[in-house]
C-alpha cells in the first residue's frame, strides 16, 4: 500500500478544470482546451506523496525546467505556451504555472542513463544487462557506461512502481517509428543535458522525460531535467563503487530510513511528517542544483 498520505482537494478555479492530482502537479485544462500545470511544494519519496512540503519545491521545478526548454530548443520542441497564472487563480500559483499544448501523450517513461546505478544497477548485477542491453563486465555502483542508454519504463500510477522494459517492448506497444523517434530524442537531449551539466561541475547520472505528439511531431513536455526527474551528482565527489550524493530528495530517504523516523518501510503505515532541519537541507539542495545549472541566485 503507497500513495498520498494526505491527499489535498484540488484549488478549483473559475474557468479551470481539474483533471488530475499527480505526486507533484495538478492538472487543469481552461476553455481554450490548454493544459494547465501546477507544480506544488509536495515530495514523494517511496512511493509515497508526503505530509510534509518543501517550501518553493515547485517554483524551482518549474523555473528550472524553463531554462532548460530554452538550451533544448533546436533539439525538440516543447509543450509550453505560457506562464501567465490564470485569472482568479490563488496568487501562490505564480512561478508555478505551465499553460500548454494539449498533447497525444505517449505512455511511456523515456529514460537515458549515462552511468551505473539505481534500478539499472540491480537488473546489472543479475544479468549484466539493463533493459535487456548487454552491458560490459566490471561496473560497479556510479560507473560510467561506455556511451549513454535508452532505457524505457512504462508510467506507473502513484503509489505505484514504474517497470523497466525493452526497448522491443516499447516498440510492440507504440510502434516502431514512434519507439526510434522517443529513443534519438531522449538520448540527444540527455546528452545535451549532461555536457552542460558537466561543465558546472554536475554530473548527470540519468534523467526520465514525457513525450507526446502535436500532430506528427514529438514534443517534450511535462518537467526536463530537474532534481525530481533526474540524478544528479556533485562532480568533484563521483566515486564508482559507492552511493553518490545527490542533489535531490537524499535527506529525506536517508531520514525516512533512519530509526530516527521510526518508520518501516516494508510496512503498510504512512511515513511520518519530516523534521524541519531535513526539509531545510533538502530545499537549500533544489536551490543548490537550481543555482549551479542556471548559473543565477535562486531569490
Amino acid at each position: 500500500m503507497s500513495g498520498f498520505v494526505e491527499k489535498p482537494e484540488p484549488i478549483q478555479v473559475p474557468g479551470l478544470v481539474h483533471l488530475h492530482t499527480g505526486k507533484v502537479r495538478e492538472l487543469y485544462q481552461n476553455e481554450a482546451g490548454d493544459l494547465v500545470m501546477v507544480a506544488s511544494d509536495r515530495m514523494s519519496a517511496y512511493d509515497w506523496v508526503l505530509p510534509t512540503e518543501i517550501p518553493d519545491k515547485g517554483r524551482i521545478l518549474t523555473q528550472l525546467s524553463l531554462w532548460w526548454f530554452d538550451q533544448l530548443a533546436d533539439l525538440v520542441p516543447n509543450h509550453v505556451l505560457g506562464t501567465d497564472v490564470p485569472a482568479g487563480a490563488p496568487a501562490d500559483w505564480a512561478g508555478r504555472t505551465l499553460v500548454c499544448k494539449s498533447l497525444q501523450m505517449v505512455p511511456v517513461e523515456a529514460v537515458a542513463r549515462g552511468y551505473l546505478t539505481g534500478s539499472g544497477l540491480v537488473e546489472y548485477n543479475d544479468s549484466r544487462t539493463v533493459c535487456g542491453l548487454a552491458l560490459p563486465e566490471g561496473l560497479v555502483d556510479g560507473s560510467e557506461l561506455p556511451a549513454p542508454i535508452f532505457t524505457p519504463a512504462t508510467k506507473a500510477a502513484v503509489g505505484e512502481h514504474d517497470e523497466n522494459v525493452s526497448y522491443e517492448e516499447v516498440a510492440r506497444q507504440v510502434g516502431a517509428d514512434t519507439a526510434a523517434q522517443l529513443r534519438q530524442a531522449t538520448l540527444a537531449v540527455y546528452s545535451r543535458g549532461r555536457d552542460i551539466a558537466r561543465d558546472r561541475g554536475i554530473i548527470l547520472a540519468d534523467t526520465k522525460f514525457e513525450f507526446g505528439f502535436e500532430g506528427e511531431t514529438l514534443v517534450i513536455a511535462d518537467e526536463v531535467l530537474t532534481p525530481d526527474s533526474s540524478r544528479f551528482w556533485p562532480a568533484d565527489q563521483w566515486e564508482p563503487g559507492r552511493a553518490q550524493p545527490s542533489y535531490d530528495k537524499q535527506f529525506v530517504r536517508d531520514w525516512l530510513t533512519s530509526p530516527a523516523s521510526g518508520w518501516d518501510r516494508k510496512s503498510e503505515q504512512p511515513p511520518p511528517p519530516l523534521p524541519q532541519e531535513v526539509v531545510d537541507a533538502t530545499r537549500a539542495k533544489y536551490v543548490e542544483a537550481y543555482e549551479r545549472l542556471t548559473g543565477t541566485s535562486w531569490s
